[in-house]
């Protein structure tokens, strides 16, 4: 029972760290390691509720999880189950397997309707885009509502509306165009896709959504940090603003829009130029690092 117990601490610690996260504000200080924390979180929970079904149905063994499934793997081959090994052992692996086979589906799901959404509105863009030298690199929709937003992928794609460019003036275009390069380069897509796919497995527990709300919030400020590196604090604060004033902003499915999360806070996070906490990061991360380390070395042991 000692593999057990340990997969379950790991899923009430996970569901104490995500209550911690959700709740605090020092995240907004240091987006990328809070990014980091919730990636571990998120697959230390799944690694753990596969495994602890697993390991109760697996018991009998006394061995570490991974072991224990070799050594049923081996039984089964040999036609030699042990005595002990009864259908509700096995029905707690099937359970445990199961888990794994509905989160893996559930992200290719996700996968593939985030890239036929995508490849859907390249097309589209190539029949209706156009560039302009007033947005560099950047393609032009003639659209009056506002709307600035990143196409991920192997050739990602930074989209403004004619809108946008009546909306702002120079700097805060070229602010918002960094913005949205940063969600390209570092993926942010990517990052969101597996809390995007635990919703869907999940859609009736809150603090799974609520994790990837604060997911999503926090990859707009890791790209608003890299938007102020080049452009200072006031001009993408000044383009947020005439965002949250202009409403009736869009973003296609499958895209990540700058307008799409919390634009007051954002903004009053941006006029505050507060170091990041590095201890209480440095703390985080340890806390992440050992909440994967167990379940993966019960799985590998």
């Amino acid at each position: 029972m000692a593999y057990a117990l340990h997969f379950a601490l790991t899923i009430l610690a996970c569901w104490l760290t995500a209550k911690v996260l959700a709740r605090s504000t020092w995240t907004w200080r240091s987006p990328r390691v809070a990014i980091v924390c919730w990636q571990a979180v998120g697959l230390a929970l799944g690694l753990s509720a596969m495994g602890l079904p697993i390991a109760l149905g697996l018991n009998g063994y006394g061995l570490p999880t991974g072991s224990a499934i070799v050594a049923l793997s081996a039984d089964l081959l040999d036609d030699a189950l042990p005595t002990w090994l009864g259908v509700l052992h096995l029905a707690g692996v099937g359970i445990g397997f199961g888990i794994g086979a509905v989160l893996l589906t559930t992200t290719v799901r996700s996968i593939h309707g985030a890239l036929r959404a995508q490849r859907r509105h390249r097309d589209l863009l190539a029949l209706v885009a156009r560039d302009d030298p007033a947005a560099p690199g950047a393609l032009v929709l003639d659209h009056p509502s506002a709307a600035a937003y990143c196409l991920p992928g192997v050739k990602p794609r930074v989209v403004v509306s004619a809108g946008t460019l009546s909306l702002l003036d120079r700097a805060e275009l070229a602010a918002v165009l960094t913005h949205e390069r940063a969600h390209a380069q570092e993926r942010h897509d990517l990052v969101l896709l597996p809390f995007t796919a635990l919703c869907r497995a999940l859609p009736w527990v809150r603090w799974v959504r609520r994790a990837h709300e604060r997911v999503a919030l926090l990859v707009e400020m890791r790209a608003d940090d890299k938007a102020r590196e080049l452009h200072a604090e006031a001009p993408l604060a000044g383009a947020l603003r005439r965002f949250a004033a202009a409403g009736n902003r869009i973003t296609p499915a499958g895209a990540l829009g700058i307008g799409d999360r919390d634009l007051d806070v954002r903004v009053q996070r941006l006029m505050v130029a507060d170091r990041p906490p590095r201890l209480i990061g440095a703390t985080a991360l340890a806390v992440a690092s050992m909440l994967v380390t167990l379940p993966v070395s019960l799985f590998l042991s």
